[in-house]
């Protein structure tokens, strides 16, 4: 028995702590839930039994050998975890919580004696770290890839002026062509992850100055006028006319508007058009305010409806060898996401097989706190 008081002290105590915890009693029920653990699995926990809380097998046989050691098979200890301290054990465990599925350090361990005979499960969200640590693996697999496959052509090449094609001037020329395409592309490799690290670095910092969004787009559109004559692709424009000032800065959102261009041009110029329009938005629900939209937008093959949630993934392509012929890095759209971001934006995506693509950048008028 546990002597009187003890779920109102043990409650007090883990109020105090800020990752998840609860206690059970002797009898494995919940005598104690501070706030972080309700929020991540709900309100109704207290008196319940702890099966009925946390339904994975390995973190209530964790509990029962807390509680009773003598009559229950100690846990099996994973390696890359702390040993067994005081008593109690961790354990990694997946179950689902808050919505999702979380990856978590579970510790279980004797409540201190003054408390009586009980047990502490304290829960260590692993998730997002995890997540993280794939996204880098990811990121790093990616990038010797994408540095890869011309570092291998060019060593290729230069083999092969060294030796068969040591005194043939037409493959010399032909071959210096290729590595010097090579060469360009890992340097727009390069300048893509340097930009995108630039723009990940300043993603929380709001821009404090202001454009004219228009005339930005109409230096955008002058800037890329002779290559969409060259792909014989018309630029059509509406409300550019009149200056529309906005929080931003001037040379991440140039980036913004000359890639989405640049990509309508690549991979929808096939259309023969290309539209731009600066239109206001009286209330947009989601930045909670006025807010201005530029659309970009082609006629050209269109994007398969199963590809858009992720083509602002970091080297996400639909078609890699066209994107790669084209001098795509895979990295346009995921520096387009996070200058968007940094400015408190939406990038809204429209686009159906055979159809063309819309792109919609929606920027608020107004700065905003967060």
């Amino acid at each position: 028995m546990m002597p009187p008081g003890t779920a109102r002290r043990v409650g007090g105590f883990l109020d105090g702590v800020p990752m998840p915890m609860m206690a059970v009693d002797h009898r494995a029920r919940v005598i104690a839930a501070n706030p972080a653990v309700v929020r991540l699995l709900g309100a109704d926990l207290m008196d319940r039994p702890f099966v009925t809380v946390l339904r994975h097998p390995a973190i209530v046989e964790a509990v029962d050998w807390v509680l009773e050691p003598d009559r229950h098979r100690a846990p099996t200890l994973d390696p890359g975890l702390p040993p067994p301290v005081d008593g109690g054990v961790t354990l990694r465990a997946q179950f689902p919580a808050d919505g999702r599925d979380i990856l978590a350090e579970v510790t279980v361990s004797p409540l201190p004696s003054v408390f009586g005979r009980g047990a502490m499960i304290a829960l260590h969200d692993r998730s997002v770290a995890e997540e993280a640590e794939q996204m880098r693996r990811d990121f790093v697999a990616n990038v010797s890839h994408e540095l890869k496959t011309p570092l291998t052509a060019m060593t290729g090449f230069i083999e092969t002026l060294r030796g068969p094609a040591r005194e043939d001037a037409r493959a010399r020329d032909r071959f210096l062509d290729i590595m010097e395409r090579e060469a360009a592309r890992m340097n727009r490799l390069i300048q893509d992850l340097l930009s995108l690290s630039r723009v990940q670095a300043e993603e929380r910092q709001r821009p404090s100055t202001r454009v004219d969004l228009a005339g930005l787009l109409r230096s955008v559109v002058a800037t890329m006028s002779p290559r969409a004559e060259a792909a014989g692709v018309d630029i059509h424009v509406a409300g550019l006319e009149d200056a529309v000032a906005l929080p931003g800065d001037a040379d991440q959102l140039t980036q913004v508007f000359q890639n989405l261009i640049e990509n309508a041009l690549k991979y929808g110029g096939s259309g023969g058009y290309l539209g731009l329009r600066l239109e206001r938005i009286a209330h947009e629900p989601m930045l909670r305010g006025p807010a201005w939209a530029v659309t970009v937008e082609d006629r050209g093959e269109g994007i398969e409806e199963q590809h858009l949630p992720r083509l602002t993934e970091r080297f996400y392509r639909v078609d890699t060898h066209r994107s790669r012929a084209q001098g795509g890095t895979g990295l346009g759209l995921a520096i387009v996401k996070h200058i968007i971001n940094r400015h408190r934006g939406r990038l809204r995506i429209d686009s159906r097989r055979g159809a063309g693509s819309r792109f919609t950048v929606i920027l608020p008028e107004r700065s905003s706190r967060g």
